[in-house]
């Protein structure tokens, strides 16, 4: 791994634990063993290395939903939804980038406007707008009463980001709550459905 890389690495893990205000330069450097002008040879400073961070961490993030998420052509099944669902909570828990960023982004967004407008991006415009979308194309397609699919996205939404921040809290529940997850799609599915 080289100095850049060891920068990056070292800097992450100060951020998630720390948060960004607390952490210095002069700290960072000292956890790879070098001074801090050396740092300023890769990085022009803390702001830079965590733009760094955050704009791998958000290329991770959309290719792995771009993934996970079905065209536009094709619905998804309950079982579907509710696996996709689960595994989104996995990635978001356990990427080497994408976790502690999204840790630090929560800590952050109190302080720092772009970073809760960062979160509120990926962790909910990105999966409402999917939601909204994809509930009006089965509305269209009569596999779903007709209503206000925001509305229905906005239900459907709300227990992954309640079960994301537990899980973050209580490590130990993750298996509980993809089975949630899983459940809960079921549910959203039966209570949208045309056919009650």
């Amino acid at each position: 791994m080289d100095t850049k890389e060891r920068i990056l690495k070292e800097s992450m893990d100060l951020f998630s634990n720390k948060g960004f205000k607390a952490v210095t330069v002069e700290e960072i450097a000292g956890r790879i063993g070098i001074k801090a002008p050396s740092l300023y040879k890769h990085y022009k400073g803390k702001r830079e290395i965590f733009k760094a961070l955050l704009d791998e961490a958000t290329l991770r993030y959309r290719e792995f939903i771009s993934t996970i998420l079905t065209s536009s052509d094709t619905i998804p099944t309950p079982e579907e939804l509710g696996e996709k669902l689960s595994s989104l909570l996995e990635y978001s828990l356990h990427d080497e980038y994408v976790a502690p960023l999204r840790r630090i982004m929560t800590i952050e967004q109190f302080s720092n406007k772009e970073y809760g407008d960062m979160y509120s991006n990926l962790y909910v415009d990105t999966m409402l707008d999917y939601h909204i979308s994809l509930f009006s194309k089965m509305m269209d397609k009569g596999l779903l009463k007709r209503g206000n699919p925001k509305e229905m996205a906005l239900l459907y939404d709300a227990p992954f980001i309640l079960l994301l921040g537990e899980c973050d809290r209580h490590p130990e529940k993750e298996e509980e709550a993809k089975i949630t997850l899983k459940e809960h799609a079921e549910y959203c599915f039966n209570l949208f459905s045309n056919n009650n």
